[in-house]
């Protein structure tokens, strides 16, 4: 779990992160575009989670990112569930409650 996030659930605030690489998430239309970012801290520097993704935004896609790039956004702190919530008795994965960064917005490049 993401201690961090989970003290400040509900809060929107401003966050730092380096993207690392692209990747892609099963959805109900096809694979959807997603993007990794790393060390995810305050403006101030504190470290709030290793990594996180989030989806291919138009805001993100504008910047063209190149891993090892910096990117600053504001988002909301959002609990969620995890785990398998399917009918198959041979996948078992318990359902647990985590932290995630929402509705990123003003999304910009930062120096590195």
């Amino acid at each position: 779990m993401r201690n961090a996030l989970a003290v400040r659930a509900g809060e929107r605030a401003t966050f730092v992160g380096t993207f690392e690489r692209m990747g892609s998430k099963r959805g109900w239309m096809g694979d959807q575009p997603t993007v990794l970012l790393k060390d995810i801290r305050t403006p101030a520097g504190e470290l709030i989670c290793d990594h996180l993704w989030f989806s291919l935004t138009k805001a993100f896609a504008s910047l063209h990112l190149t891993p090892g790039d910096v990117v600053q956004f504001d988002a909301r702190v959002r609990e969620y569930e995890k785990g398998y919530k399917g009918r198959r008795e041979d996948v078992y994965v318990a359902i647990e409650r985590d932290y995630k960064l929402s509705h990123a917005t003003k999304v910009r490049k930062v120096e590195r």
